[in-house]
C-alpha cells in the first residue's frame, strides 16, 4: 500500500518517460493485463485487426509494373476512390490488403488488365489523432505519425497528474472489445511493457487514484492518495496525518462515507482502535474521517497555559521590582 498527501498539489514529472523504451523484461516481474485478464504479452501475440479505411483517408494504390494506373486516391464522403480509368470503387470499411484485392478485381473485370497486382497503402488517416484522457497534464487529441508508442504520447501530455493511478487503459481502435491495461511500476521492465505501439484513433486512458480526507484535530490534515487498487486503514491514515493532537476526542471520531443512498456516517472509536481493542476499518476511495475536538479537554489546557503565563507573568515582575 502506498499513499501521499495531496492538500497542496504541485507539478510533478513522468519520470518513467525518459527510461530507454527498449529494456529487457526482468524474471519476475508483474505483467500487463487486458480485459479478460490475461497478460498483455499473450493479448499483444494475438494479431490484431488491420485498420478499416474511412472517409477521408489518403490511400496510395500501386499496380506492379502499370505506373499509369497508380496513384494517391483519397477517399470521399461515400467511401469511394476513383480510380484513373474512371472506374469507382466501393473501400470504406476495409484493410488495405481488401482494397487492393478489390481494385484487383475491378480491373480483371474491366478487362484493363489480365493479371493486376495491386498494393495499397495507407498514407494519411482521416482522423489521425490519439486521444490521451484521464489523469495527465493536458488532456486532449494528439496526432499520430509515424510509429509511437504509449509512454510518448503520456510524454505528449505532459506527463501524469500528482493524482494519477497506477493503471493504464488503452483501447485499440481496431479491437475495442479487449483494451489492454499497463500498470506503471518500478520494476525494471516497466518502460518495455508499457511501450505498447499506439495506432490512429487509439485511446489512452490514465487512472485516478483512490483519495481519503482527513480532517479535524489532526497534525497535518488533508488528502491523501491510494494508489491502485490498494486499501488505506483508519490507523495508517492517522499516521499519514502525523496523528491526532493531544485536544482530539478519539472516542467520537465520525467516518463519513458516499454510499448510493447518499452519505453515511459511522462513529468511530478511534482511542480502542488505537490500543488494539477495536478492528482496524480498511478506508475507500472518497471516504471522510474527521476527528473532532473535546471541549474539556480544551478547556483544561487553556486553563493550565493561562495557570503556567501568570506565574511566569508574576516571576518576571518581581525580578524587575527587586
Amino acid at each position: 500500500m502506498t499513499a501521499k498527501r495531496i492538500s497542496i498539489i504541485g507539478p510533478t514529472a513522468l519520470a518513467f518517460c525518459a527510461v530507454a523504451l527498449g529494456s529487457s523484461a526482468a524474471p519476475g516481474s508483474s505483467p500487463a493485463v487486458n480485459s479478460t485478464g490475461q497478460p498483455a504479452s499473450s493479448a499483444a501475440s494475438r494479431k490484431a485487426p488491420a485498420l478499416q479505411i474511412a472517409a477521408g483517408d489518403l490511400l496510395e494504390v500501386i499496380v506492379f509494373d502499370t505506373p499509369e494506373l497508380s496513384a494517391r486516391l483519397r477517399v470521399d464522403s461515400k467511401g469511394e476512390v476513383t480510380l484513373p480509368l474512371g472506374e469507382v470503387v466501393h473501400v470504406a470499411g476495409e484493410t488495405a490488403e481488401q482494397a487492393g484485392a478489390l481494385i484487383e478485381t475491378r480491373l480483371r473485370e474491366r478487362d484493363v488488365l489480365k493479371q493486376p497486382h495491386v498494393t495499397v497503402f495507407i498514407a494519411e488517416y482521416a482522423t489521425q489523432g490519439v486521444s490521451v484522457l484521464g489523469e495527465v497534464r493536458i488532456p486532449g487529441v494528439y496526432p499520430a505519425l509515424g510509429t509511437h508508442g504509449m509512454l510518448d504520447f503520456i510524454s505528449l501530455a505532459g506527463g501524469v497528474t500528482s493524482a494519477a493511478g497506477k493503471s493504464v487503459s488503452i483501447t485499440h481502435k481496431s479491437d475495442p472489445a479487449h483494451p489492454v491495461i499497463v500498470l506503471l511500476d518500478n520494476a525494471p521492465d516497466m518502460p518495455a511493457r508499457a511501450n505498447v505501439e499506439i495506432l490512429p484513433g487509439d485511446t489512452i486512458l490514465v487512472s485516478r487514484s483512490g483519495i481519503v480526507y482527513l480532517v479535524g484535530d489532526l497534525a497535518r490534515p488533508g488528502g491523501f492518495l491510494i494508489e491502485n487498487n490498494d486499501r488505506l486503514t483508519v490507523l495508517q491514515a492517522i499516521a499519514l496525518a502525523q496523528g491526532a493532537n493531544r485536544t482530539a476526542k478519539l472516542s467520537n471520531a465520525r467516518l463519513i462515507r458516499k454510499t448510493p443512498e447518499g452519505r453515511k456516517e459511522t462513529m468511530l472509536d478511534l482511542k480502542k482502535i488505537l490500543q488494539g481493542k477495536s478492528p482496524d476499518i480498511p478506508l475507500e476511495d472518497n471516504d471522510i474521517l474527521f476527528v473532532p475536538s473535546s471541549e474539556a479537554k480544551n478547556m483544561a489546557y487553556r486553563s493550565v497555559e493561562a495557570t503556567i503565563g501568570l506565574a511566569t507573568g508574576a516571576i518576571i515582575y518581581g525580578t524587575v521590582v527587586r
